[in-house]
């Protein structure tokens, strides 16, 4: 999604939480990856790979100048064959220490073999965000979560518009300095509309 469009999003969400709600986790992710030099990690449910997010990180990494921003893909299934970027396994989470972020992105149950491995992450250290969705909200991810957004089950939005949103917003050089960690919540801050409405090049991913 380009800039223009995510602008429009964004003027179409205006008087709603989204705009800030939004910012507010990505500044929480920034926040989290940019004074560590790196290390996050993006995962999905069995069911779900965050191919989109991944790939929207990675131009804005490019763009905003911040590699921080750049993630490893964790995936529940890898096959012989795939490029390196695409062979990272769950053990990777088993492996994830201070410093270190984990996103995890859950449209559904994330199951019980991922929360275990999320759990570990987070007694080792690491620092854990949730994008969930209505279904999967009330699962042990959210209690786990340093920081979680969960996204209603409403026709007007969905996850995939959400994860658009929070990967536009982690990439703008404004995002105002996140809450410190271990704070539940944030003040309510008015949705900025001063994108560059430009068109951005094409993904690389």
């Amino acid at each position: 999604m380009d800039a223009v469009r995510v602008a429009l999003l964004r003027e179409v969400l205006a008087g709603t939480e989204w705009p800030g709600a939004t910012r507010r986790f990505a500044g929480a992710l920034r926040g989290s990856v940019v004074p560590h030099g790196g290390g996050l990690l993006l995962v999905g449910t069995a069911g779900y790979e965050p191919w989109h997010l991944a790939a929207h990180l990675v131009d804005e990494a490019a763009w905003s100048g911040t590699p921080e921003l750049r993630p490893t893909l964790v995936r529940h299934r890898v096959r012989p064959g795939d490029p390196a970027h695409l062979s990272v396994g769950l053990g990777r989470i088993e492996a994830a220490r201070r410093g270190e972020t984990l996103l995890v992105v859950a449209p559904d149950d994330p199951g019980g073999g991922l929360l275990e491995r999320v759990h570990d992450a987070r007694r080792a250290g690491a620092t854990v965000l949730a994008l969930e969705a209505g279904a999967a909200g009330g699962h042990d991810l959210h209690r786990l979560a340093h920081e979680a957004l969960t996204v209603p089950e409403e026709p007007e939005l969905d996850l995939d518009t959400v994860q658009h949103l929070v990967s536009a917003a982690a990439g703008e050089n404004s995002l105002p300095a996140p809450a410190p960690r271990g704070r539940r919540s944030f003040r309510d801050r008015l949705s900025r509309l001063a994108d560059q409405l430009t068109e951005p090049p094409p993904a690389r991913w």
